[in-house]
């Protein structure tokens, strides 16, 4: 009986590993697409809260295949509802669709960057970082209400024409100017691409998502909503409470110090063999001064 069934698993190995070894390039990469096409439209049923439609998509498929063995009523039937089921589907998930092509062509694509990096300083978003936190850190204590968004490779630039077009260096004093409560931009979003300040008082999709806490409000809901739609980092300070929260991938973190918020925006922000640069870069500052101050003793 052991033998019999270490034969079966041989036989099994054998032909996985005679499947593996048939397979050529272009079948591992047709592999790859479907797997990366299945993954987004499981992201996006999650995201969508559109499980029970899912389901009942996938029933009427497998009534569709039952009914091929003779039912030749139901398979007429079911056959007609496929089809109009798919102009159906295309409407219903229509911004879906949409939202997807659009992030498809405003990414930059990965072979592209090898050749045309990108020139921003490290300094430059360093001081960004900064600057954003300062002005956070203030807000938070006056309560007053902000929504900061980072565009990362997904540009915004919808999202920019629907605010008002700036074209300037990110400061404390400029983003507290621009929420301050009386300004005419207050409302809105600032966008800040590369260190830069390029747009405010930009409108954002809300989020989709029907499981948020009934006690977040608008400002929070579009920042979770941006952080769905692109790979945006965005920063919110509340005006009821003065709390400061960062929204990543449609997950909000709240309750941030102004410590935690610089941490979090540098390892969102900057790539990670920057950051140990410049970590050694501060260690090698702190080690040079602490010899120049036991050689003045």
């Amino acid at each position: 009986m052991g033998g019999h069934a270490m034969e079966v698993v041989m036989q099994i190995v054998q032909r996985v590993m005679d499947f593996i070894l048939s397979l050529q390039l272009t079948d591992i990469l047709d592999i790859l697409i479907i797997a990366y096409l299945v993954y987004r439209l499981l992201i996006m049923v999650h995201r969508t809260n559109t499980s029970r439609l899912f389901r009942g998509v996938l029933l009427v498929l497998l009534g569709l295949w039952i009914s091929s063995y003779g039912l030749r009523g139901l398979n007429y039937i079911l056959g007609h509802i496929v089809n109009w089921g798919v102009l159906a589907l295309l409407i219903l998930f229509q911004p879906e669709i949409r939202r997807a092509l659009e992030q498809m062509g405003s990414s930059r694509l990965p072979f592209l960057e090898l050749f045309n990096k990108p020139t921003v300083d490290q300094q430059v978003i360093e001081q960004t970082i900064s600057q954003t936190v300062t002005a956070c850190g203030d807000m938070s204590e006056s309560r007053t209400g902000a929504l900061i968004v980072f565009e990362r490779h997904i540009q915004l630039d919808e999202i920019l024409r629907s605010g008002t077009r700036l074209d300037a260096e990110t400061s404390s004093e400029l983003l507290k100017n621009i929420f301050f409560v009386k300004a005419p931009l207050h409302d809105g979003a600032v966008i800040i691409r590369e260190g830069r300040i390029l747009g405010a008082g930009c409108l954002l999709p809300l989020s989709r998502n029907v499981n948020l806490s009934r006690d977040l409000g608008t400002r929070h809901r579009a920042g979770i909503g941006m952080s769905e739609n692109s790979d945006a980092v965005v920063v919110l300070v509340s005006e009821e409470t003065g709390t400061i929260s960062v929204a990543v991938g449609g997950m909000l973190k709240r309750h941030l110090t102004c410590d935690t918020l610089g941490q979090l925006l540098r390892n969102e922000l900057l790539p990670q063999e920057e950051e140990e640069a410049g970590k050694k870069k501060r260690r090698g500052l702190l080690l040079s001064k602490g010899k120049k101050g036991e050689d003045n003793e």
